[in-house]
Order: structure tokens, then C-alpha cells, then sequence
């Protein structure tokens, strides 16, 4: 099977200039498209979340993949070399119209997959360990790592924060939780929450009033 594989980013784009390249390019060489595949998305996207990734699934050894240029493919280099390789790896040609390249089943192509995939291999373990080394230096700063804290439940989105004025003077005045509570028609472990959260700390003697 013969596919023409077309990808623009936005709805504004058109996808008949690309249509046209590999139409023209096909009759040039001889070549019958048997499916097109297009899709509007970004190619910083993942593949694997595209209808590219459907496609690559489904081919098989002497399949070939058309498209204008290598860029259809992906944005970002990493993620065409792994494309290409996992189209060497299950025989499917990629041919693309600009850029002039055709991997196929030669000797060449097999170098080049293989050069692909240790590149892709050693660009993913790089990543990796940038990535432990930045956490490790943020840690041994003292910093905190992963989400903010309070991140899933800000005191503005809390329900409770517009009631925030009224707490703090309560608590002030001597009021318990449990008449703050009956005021407001709060949950009593509702409120404890928020008083430890935003407004005293977690040893305060009218969280446990």
C-alpha cells in the first residue's frame, strides 16, 4: 500500500498545495496512492496521538509513506528520527517530495535507520539525565519539587475563602470551630482545613476547638 500522508497546523492552512506535490511527484515516478491520510494538528504533537501513529501501526513490510517534506512528520528532529526508524523497522518506505529523501529496504537506508535509532536512544537517556540532574540540584537547594503547594486547591477557589473575613474575626473574638461551623453550614474538618491552611498554622488551638 501506497499512503499520502498530509498535515497542516491550522484550520486556515490548506492541505491542497501538499495534495498536489505528492500527486504530481507520483505520476512523475509511477507511483499510485492507494489511502491519504491528513490531519490539522501541530507537529509538536506525539505521533503516537495522531493519525500518523494509527497509520505506522497498520503498515507493513513494502508499504511506502509519502509526504512534501520531513517536517509533516514531526517539529522537532528527535521525534522524526524516531518515525523513520520505526518505519525501517517494519519495512515501510518513507519518501518525501523537498527534502529529496527515500528510505527504503537498500543497504543505505538500513545504515540509516540504524543511525536513527541509536540517535533517538541516546537523545532520550540524555533527557533523562538532565532531567535527574536538574531535580537533584533543586532538591540540594533546599527547593521544593513537583507541583506548588496548594496547586489543586487555591484559597481563592476554596468555597470557604469568601467567608475568610468572618472566620479570622471569629477566631479572634474566641468563637470554637464547631459555632463557626454552625454558622456558615460548613463541615467541621472542612473548615480545620482551611483555618491550617490559610490562616494558622497547624498547631493552633482553635483547630481543635
Amino acid at each position: 500500500m501506497n499512503y499520502g500522508y498530509i498535515r497542516v497546523s491550522t484550520d486556515t492552512q490548506t492541505v491542497e498545495n501538499q495534495r498536489f506535490e505528492i500527486l504530481k511527484f507520483c505520476k512523475r515516478e509511477g507511483i499510485v496512492i492507494d489511502g491519504w491520510i491528513e490531519e490539522t494538528v501541530s507537529g509538536a504533537q506525539q505521533y503516537s496521538k495522531r493519525r500518523l501513529g494509527k497509520l505506522l501501526k497498520r503498515t507493513k513490510d513494502g508499504d511506502m509513506i509519502v509526504c512534501s517534506e520531513l517536517s509533516r512528520l514531526g517539529r522537532n528532529l528527535y521525534m522524526i528520527m524516531e518515525i523513520l526508524s520505526l518505519c525501517m523497522k517494519r519495512g515501510c518506505r518513507v519518501w518525501t517530495i523537498k527534502d529529496g529523501y527515500r528510505l527504503g529496504d537498500d543497504i543505505q537506508s538500513k545504515v540509516l535507520a540504524f543511525a536513527f535509532g541509536l540517535s533517538a536512544e541516546i537523545e532520550r537517556n540524555l533527557i533523562s539525565q538532565r532531567t535527574r540532574e536538574a531535580l537533584a540540584r533543586v532538591k540540594a537547594e533546599g527547593r521544593h519539587v513537583g507541583r506548588p503547594y496548594g496547586a489543586y486547591t487555591s484559597q481563592v477557589l476554596n468555597p470557604l475563602y469568601r467567608h475568610d473575613k468572618y472566620i479570622r474575626r471569629a477566631l479572634d473574638n474566641g468563637q470554637t470551630v464547631s459555632s463557626i461551623c454552625d454558622r456558615l453550614h460548613c463541615n467541621r474538618n472542612t473548615l480545620n482545613r482551611y483555618i491550617k491552611r490559610y490562616i494558622r498554622n497547624t498547631n493552633d488551638p482553635h483547630t481543635s476547638s
